[in-house]
């Protein structure tokens, strides 16, 4: 058996400096599939190299960083100059705030207001009605 890799096989994959660096810059417009595509690469391919190489991950994440925080900026500066989606936004994603509603499933009266009814108390409401109490069973 040749040098190498005891095992056999394919030698792995590696980037060169310059991928490394096209890389970076793909990261911050593309997914990890399309820069795997781009490379001709599988996508496990493309995660057991940034696996195996802490600089070509680094990489990754710094162009996923430049391009996060330049919208970023853009979008505080929207909010800053009174764009509300744009606040709502950023306060909901980075400030915790959340959009409640409250159903308030009663009537002014009192007339519509949800009660708790036993079997026997159903039964008695049906008769009123002139329902069958078959219905119950469906």
């Amino acid at each position: 058996m040749p040098k190498g890799d005891p095992k056999g096989g394919r030698p792995p994959i590696e980037l060169t400096e310059a991928q490394a660096i096209e890389l970076e810059a793909l990261a911050a417009y593309l997914s990890q599939d399309m820069i795997a595509d781009y490379f001709g690469i599988s996508r496990p391919t493309l995660a057991a190299i940034m696996k195996r190489n802490p600089d070509v991950l680094l990489r990754y994440k710094r162009g996923k960083a430049k391009v996060v925080g330049i919208v970023a900026q853009s979008l505080i500066q929207k909010a800053r100059g009174g764009d509300n989606t744009a606040a709502i936004f950023y306060l909901k994603t980075q400030a915790g705030w959340k959009e409640t509603s409250v159903v308030d499933n009663t009537s002014s009266d009192g007339s519509m207001s949800p009660v708790q009814m036993t079997d026997e108390q159903v039964s008695k409401e049906l008769e009123k009605r002139g329902l069958p109490k078959a219905i119950l069973d469906e």
